[in-house]
């Protein structure tokens, strides 16, 4: 007896070890903008579900029926990474040995998508809000899929909660695309009544059916099906014979569409009764963000037709309804969803403008020239002979090194002056405008720079000739209108205009101006950055002139031209733009973005 007890013992706890999953590894990346929690483990087909709780800031990660080694438990610390995740804890669940929980507190709500791939079990987590589209969002929500089974395969249909009849049965109920997850069976049937067939497929299934009488007179079926899921076969038998079904745990009412349609008539009649009968109550709404005459406009399409009253109050910025208690609470959901603050957009522009210029001066700037005397040699003059030299010319004077001789022997008035000049020039302009403003709302922000020229007036009979001053300025204009989207991305509309001034071409003219303009209309994700424009502009200007043919001698030719003097300049104009939402939780986008549900859809 007790060697047969211990032998039992022995083979469940064998054929516990063979059959249990462990956890291999846990570790965390960062992959771009996307924190990810990856846990390995020895089997596929391990089932993990995640819930947000958004008071703490934190994700939940519950994995099932698992082993994992203690030293895998051990917290992570990811506070150094620039992402959302600022710590990782996993411990053993409560209430339970075999699950095991990880927690991540995070710096702000942000969305997560669980992935179930082969062995491993990944927790996608945005490092800002916004990097998940809604699309994405959605096709990420269905955490209990099998490791084998696609996320994409399952958006758009309606799958059953788990195999049991009722839930398949509740399945059969909805409208739309089906997955269809029952026993398998095969009928072979012709010329067989409805109701005969429809009991045939509940007998085969184990679900109780209550058939309506109007059912009997539908036209018989013959039917050849094989090896089909039976809630496809019932599926299949209700769509020809246009029978409604209506779900009662494990009970299966069925009905013609006739009948059904009729009983919702009724249904519908007796609902508008009891709303003429129901008694009338009073509620006031305070309206905190919203404009009390575009909310008017909302809520009256919800009064109740021919009982219910609405009401502004300016001075309190208050709804007073009198309606049924039915109607009052729909119009509290709608106050809830609508009556939020307008997202505060913080637009922020960086103009960044470069400027380089390289000229060059080399030869003789005003070539040689000299006389020569036969006859006279060695008398005085009051010019002596000179030499100059420069090591830091300037446009003023130019020249590095020359040389002046009045009276030199047989020479008279030798003169050259050598010009050996380079000039570089750098300089790089950073306007950063930055402004404020609410979702739809345009902005704008000027900044302006003046400076003044003289105009010199004639004179006209016995007036004297008057000068003077006028203004000009240089302005940078930005104009941003904003517009937030529901999954978090800012459309922006931009028209950007900047002037600057340039150098005089006189002491008293006018400064030159330059004038840049960007319009466009971009989509950025909230916090990122995009570049809207570019300019870069470059020119060379290269002048030579002398005496025609000497000037083009090679070795002597430098004596009989102009100084080889190039000149190039550069210049560059990068846009950059970067918004972000302020008052995000405020405003209402993570308690509509970041929910387990992925769905922006509000029962009202």
């Amino acid at each position: 007896m007790k060697k047969g007890f211990f032998l039992l013992v022995l083979s469940l706890a064998f054929f516990n070890s063979a059959h249990s999953q462990e956890i291999k590894n846990v570790s965390f990346v960062q992959e771009g903008e996307v924190s990810k929690l990856v846990i390995e483990t020895d089997k596929e087909a391990i089932f993990a579900e995640r819930f947000h709780v958004s008071e703490d800031k934190q994700i939940i990660l519950d994995i099932k029926n698992v082993k994992i080694s203690p030293k895998l438990l051990r917290g992570i610390d990811t506070s150094e990474f620039p992402g959302s995740a600022v710590f990782i804890s996993g411990y053993k669940r409560p209430g339970s040995t075999n699950d095991v929980r990880f927690a991540i507190q995070l710096r702000d709500n942000v969305r997560s998508i669980l992935e179930n791939r082969g062995k491993n079990i990944t927790l996608n987590i945005e490092n800002r809000f916004g990097v998940f589209s809604q699309t994405k969002i959605r096709a990420g929500e269905s955490t209990s899929l099998k490791a084998d089974e696609k996320i994409e395969d399952a958006v758009g249909l309606n799958i059953p909660k788990s195999n049991s009849v009722e839930d398949i049965l509740a399945n059969l109920t909805l409208a739309g695309p089906k997955k269809y997850i029952g026993k398998r069976i095969s009928i072979n049937v012709r010329e067989i009544p409805v109701p005969d067939l429809l009991n045939m497929i509940a007998d085969t299934s184990g679900f109780n059916i209550i058939i309506d009488q109007a059912v009997t007179t539908a036209p018989p079926l013959t039917l050849t099906l094989t090896n089909v899921p039976w809630d496809q076969a019932l599926d299949t038998v209700m769509s020809l014979s246009k029978l409604v079904a209506q779900k009662n745990a494990n009970i299966l009412l069925v009905k013609t569409l006739a009948t059904a349609t009729k009983e919702k008539e009724e249904e519908l009649k007796a609902a508008d009764l009891k709303e003429d009968l129901a008694p009338l109550v009073t509620r006031v709404f305070l309206v905190n963000y919203a404009t009390l005459k575009d909310i008017e406009k909302i809520i009256k399409d919800y009064i109740t037709k021919g009982r219910g009253t609405l009401q502004l109050d300016e001075r309190t910025n208050s709804l007073i309804v009198l309606d049924t208690v039915e109607s009052i609470e729909r119009i509290k959901k709608i106050l809830e969803v609508l009556d939020t603050q307008t997202p505060q957009i913080l637009i922020e522009a960086k103009i960044v403008e470069a400027n380089e210029s390289y000229s060059k001066r080399i030869g003789l700037s005003r070539g040689i020239t000299f006389g020569y005397d036969p006859v006279v040699e060695n008398i005085p003059s009051p010019v002596g002979p000179g030499f100059s030299f420069s090591s830091a010319p300037t446009a003023e004077s130019p020249s590095i090194a020359g040389m002046t001789i009045g009276i030199y022997k047989r020479l008279l008035n030798l003169d050259l002056n050598l010009q050996l000049m380079e000039s570089e020039s750098k300089g790089r302009i950073i306007s950063t405008p930055k402004i404020v403003t609410q979702n739809k709302k345009a902005a704008t922000i000027t900044s302006s720079e003046q400076t003044s020229f003289r105009v010199q007036q004639t004179a006209t009979g016995n007036q004297p000739a008057l000068a003077t001053f006028e203004n000009v300025s240089a302005d940078l204009n930005l104009t941003v209108t904003p517009q937030v989207t529901n999954d978090g991305a800012i459309s922006l509309q931009i028209a950007l205009a900047k002037s600057a001034f340039g150098t005089r071409p006189t002491a008293d003219a006018p400064p030159n101006m330059t004038r840049r303009n960007v319009t466009t209309n971009v989509l950025v994700d909230n916090g990122s950055t995009v570049v809207i424009g570019g300019l870069y502009q470059t020119s060379t200007l290269e002048t030579v002139s002398g005496v025609p043919f000497l000037k083009d001698l090679p070795l002597v030719g430098w004596l009989f031209r102009t100084p080889y003097a190039p000149d190039t300049t550069k210049n560059e104009l990068i846009v950059f733009m970067t918004p972000r939402i302020l008052n995000q939780d405020e405003a209402g986008f993570v308690d509509r973005q970041a929910t387990n549900s992925g769905s922006d859809i509000k029962d009202i």
